[in-house]
């Protein structure tokens, strides 16, 4: 157990220096959550009922020195584009959107040179001064007007901070930085109205130079003391960064020259095990994590997990944590706000936010929705269950509805719900119509949701938060009426939509406490479990988020990433402070989003290892199979041979056949199960869909030739009808699918081009002499297959695509839209013949020749394709070569092999003792 924390040390000098005046006393903390942990170990000291001191954060503290309100970053955008817009030239003013973008960052510039109390004159001059050095050597006439703006803009700085300044004053309102400075001008008569009180500053490490001035000015009118956490490891070390502020507190206040530095402690170096453990990725350290506690609980089962803490270096670690955290835990205490990022009612919005903005941006009037953005919204988890629209996504599926007006998508789904409605409804009637149409729409979904599911009460508090931040959005576009784009209103809804955090309800005092790496401040545990222990995530590494470059910021004194280096590292270090055990975890991985190298931390805890502290490594990978994958294998049961039965009757398909050639697996999935693909908005006209509307679109004009030869006039008419048909099949196919633009009115012209490209080829061989007889167009043919080794007859049933009589001779055609060469349909072995899916053409084509051998009566056969994409190469016909020989027409002797080779097929397919095996390529 910790001997003494830092806070029943701060309990105990409460009671005993100040019992006389403690409800005259005021505690000062670095946050408001130690407020609780502080109020717990007072009870501790005291054993009969006492009135409490004041806890405030420092924030609170100087707000009420300064009397002025603090706003937030998006409210305290909103005044300063106001400001901006007064003293602003009206042909240089910007659009909110760009000038948003610039203006955070000045604004925290603005914040910095407040709270370290900096003469703003001088500082916003002075980058002034560097930027015309910069631009020196340019002659007057080659400066551009571009150019001037640019030298205008850090001209203007003074002015918008002065102006800012004194409009924010005026309304009684500021950003951090203002109140800040404000406090420390107030300081004087706010020090004559506390006479009668007594400030207790405690745990503090880094301070800013208006912090600084207030605490030096009340301690020196003995009106407050400050104690400080301060580790003698740290603080002797000159090169430690942990101790840099306190170094320089202790050398540089007045105070200290006279008096005792409180505290320094010794509790760094006491008996430490520390476990440095590496595994892949975020979801290996959430595993490690939960791993940990469930082994301590079943280890220790008397232990509280009141002094254990998990320190998340990233919040993206929580939601992964909370699902390895073992269900023995019991209590729980989250105390860190988990951002909007993932957060599902988030996601709906910026996918509506999508929708709407894109619709806009097309055609204001039309109103025309893309089917993506639509099916993002309609299938999202907070709309699927309650909107009642499953037909709807089926029949934009269904008809290829690429892009669908909004009257169109009301027409379709004709009872819709509320929920419904408010999705779909135009954003064409201004912003503030908008933000109350989604608060409306918040409200509906929060009403679908459950109060006695777990799951949905966590969603509940989604989609509470992001019903907060419209309202915040309401409230200031209801005071800023001229931003009425909704673009403007989608970027300013981006940017507030950080601030959606999501804050988790928990008892602070009892169970496992997890938290980020500021919560973690003035509090201590036995067991500390810190996650993402990498560079650039702890510590958060370099950022230089500001136009005051990093020379400057070092000459004025303001804060570089050295200095937010050093308070990281003091938290990291204060953590480890007075815990016994500490597991390190980091992420192993060196490429990825969430990688990175070790963090510096750990190697400074080698390198300069304390002697009583036991430092252990260890690398966790995820075990790994044997075998990367193991195929599938189904085995025939009694239902799946009822099933192949059923098939046999009905007829196997040539393309059945191949497939299980292909993939056992693949037919079992299609032909046994009968799992259909799933049905999609096919935006782009895929092959197979090309190639159906050139079979229909040859079939149409074809089947006035079945049953007679066809003339040249035939085929010349038939040119003249080829725009029109393939029109016609473009529309019965790809139903309301866009084909007058874009990659689709390629495939248009492609498809007119290879029917007139076909149609050609046809004249040419009727003027050569050929006679040609249309006998069938996409007619369906079958036969039953009989043999003493099949358990029973199988039919083969097929739809071939055309039949014709060229020259007395017999010719079963398969159209192809792919590319097929001459080596696809030759074959010099009947061996092996099913076990190859490079025969697939040859096991077809012949299957054709097999289904119509008895009707052609004796005339000889010829089977082949005709490859739209080798439309040169004319008919390739099947041909067995064997030897020199070449054999072109299908002879009984070719039928026998190719019978005897599909023989050995279906026995493999009907045998029971066979099981479906899946093939890996």
């Amino acid at each position: 157990m910790i001997d003494i924390s830092f806070l029943d040390k701060i309990a105990q000098t409460l009671i005993q220096d100040y019992s006389d005046k403690l409800s005259d006393t005021v505690v000062v903390l670095p946050n408001k959550r130690a407020k609780v942990f502080l109020i717990e170990a007072l009870k501790k000291q005291v054993t009969s009922n006492i009135l409490s001191p004041e806890i405030i954060s420092i924030e609170d503290f100087i707000q009420d020195i300064a009397a002025i309100r603090a706003i937030d970053p998006i409210e305290l955008l909103f005044e300063f584009y106001q400001v901006y817009l007064s003293i602003t030239i009206k042909s240089q003013q910007q659009s909110f959107e760009l000038f948003a973008n610039w203006a955070k960052m000045l604004l925290q510039d603005f914040n910095e040179i407040d709270r370290y109390l900096l003469d703003p004159t001088h500082v916003l001059s002075y980058l002034k001064d560097i930027e015309d050095i910069k631009k020196w050597g340019i002659e007057v006439e080659n400066k551009t007007q571009l150019l001037e703006n640019y030298i205008d803009f850090w001209k203007l700085l003074p002015n918008y901070y002065q102006s800012l300044y004194a409009h924010l004053l005026q309304k009684g309102i500021g950003y951090q930085g203002l109140i800040y400075r404000q406090a420390v001008a107030n300081l004087e008569s706010f020090s004559k109205t506390i006479t009668n009180k007594q400030y207790v500053f405690a745990g503090f490490n880094a301070l800013n130079a208006s912090e600084e001035k207030i605490i030096q000015h009340l301690v020196a009118a003995n009106q407050a003391k400050i104690y400080w956490d301060a580790d003698q490891s740290f603080l002797n070390d000159p090169y430690h960064d942990a101790g840099l502020f306190l170094r320089r507190f202790k050398a540089n206040w007045k105070h200290y020259k006279s008096n005792p530095f409180e505290w320094i402690v010794d509790d760094f170096s006491q008996t430490k095990n520390i476990h440095v453990i590496g595994t892949p990725k975020t979801i290996g350290q959430a595993k490690i994590a939960g791993n940990i506690i469930e082994t301590m609980l079943s280890e220790h089962p008397e232990v509280s997990l009141d002094k254990v803490a998990i320190v998340l270096g990233e919040e993206n670690v929580l939601v992964p944590l909370l699902y390895a955290l073992p269900s023995s835990v019991g209590a729980l205490n989250i105390t860190m706000g988990y951002s909007s990022k993932n957060n599902p009612a988030q996601i709906l919005l910026a996918k509506l936010f999508k929708m709407h903005t894109n619709a806009l941006s097309r055609n204001a009037t039309s109103y025309v929705l893309y089917y993506k953005d639509v099916l993002d919204i309609l299938t999202h988890p907070l709309v699927e269950p309650y909107a009642q629209s499953s037909k709807l996504v089926h029949t934009i599926n269904q008809n290829n509805y690429t892009f669908v007006s909004q009257q169109k998508i009301i027409e379709l789904n004709p009872e819709p719900t509320e929920l419904f409605l408010l999705l779909f409804t135009k954003w064409d009637t201004g912003s503030m119509a908008v933000l109350h149409m989604l608060t409306t729409l918040l409200l509906t979904i929060k009403n679908n949701l459950s109060n006695d599911n777990e799951e949905e009460k966590i969603t509940k508090a989604f989609v509470f938060a992001i019903f907060k931040v419209i309202n915040k959005l309401i409230n200031y576009y209801s005071q800023h009426e001229h931003i009425d784009k909704i673009d403007t209103l989608h970027a300013i809804y981006k940017q507030v939509i950080d601030l959606a955090a999501v804050s988790f309800e928990g008892e602070p005092l009892h169970g496992l406490q997890i938290m980020g790496v500021l919560e973690s401040r003035v509090l201590d545990f036995d067991t500390v479990i810190v996650t993402s222990m990498n560079e650039g995530k702890f510590p958060a590494g370099k950022s230089q988020n500001s136009f005051i470059p990093y020379d400057v910021k070092r000459e004025l004194g303001l804060p570089t990433f050295k200095e937010k280096d050093a308070i990281y590292t003091y938290h990291f270090y204060h953590l480890l402070q007075r815990a016994k055990t500490i597991y390190l975890l980091y992420n192993t991985e060196s490429d990825g989003l969430d990688a990175g190298e070790k963090s510096r931390f750990i190697t400074q805890l080698e390198v300069e290892k304390q002697p009583n502290h036991n430092l252990s490594h260890q690398i966790y990978n995820a075990t790994l199979p044997e075998k990367a994958y193991t195929p599938m294998v189904i085995e025939k049961s009694a239902t799946v041979l009822i099933r192949l039965k059923e098939i046999a009757l009905v007829g196997f398909s040539p393309s059945a056949l191949t497939s299980y050639i292909r993939n056992p697996i693949q037919f079992y999935f299609q032909k046994i199960l009968r799992i259909q693909e799933v049905e999609e908005v096919e935006e782009n006209i895929a092959l197979n869909t090309l190639g159906t509307i050139i079979h229909e679109t040859l079939k149409v004009l074809y089947e006035p030739f079945i049953g007679r030869f066809i003339s040249q006039k035939d085929l010349e008419n038939c040119f003249t009808q080829v725009d029109n048909q393939v029109l016609q099949q473009f529309k019965a196919v790809y139903k309301e699918g866009e084909i007058k633009k874009g990659r689709n009115l390629l495939a248009f012209e492609v498809a007119k081009r290879n029917v007139s490209n076909f149609l050609k080829v046809e004249l040419e061989s009727i003027k050569a002499g050929d006679a040609i007889k249309i006998i069938a167009l996409e007619q369906t043919f079958s036969r039953n297959l009989t043999h003493p080794s099949l358990p029973f007859p199988v039919l083969i049933k097929g739809n071939v695509d055309r039949i014709e009589e060229r020259n007395g001779t017999i010719r079963i055609i398969d159209y192809k839209t792919g590319k097929v060469e001459k080596a696809s349909v030759t074959l010099k072995t009947w061996n092996g013949l099913t076990q190859d899916i490079k025969n697939d053409k040859i096991i077809q084509v012949l299957a054709y020749a097999f289904m119509y051998e008895k009707l052609a009566e004796s005339q000889p056969i010829e089977v082949g394709i005709i490859s739209f994409k080798n439309l040169k190469s004319g008919f390739l016909p099947f041909n067995y070569k064997e030897d020199k020989d070449e054999q072109l027409v299908v002879s009984e002797g070719i039928m026998a092999s190719y019978l005897e080779q599909m023989v050995l097929l279906l026995k493999e397919i009907l045998d029971p003792s066979i099981p479906f095996e899946e093939k890996v390529v």
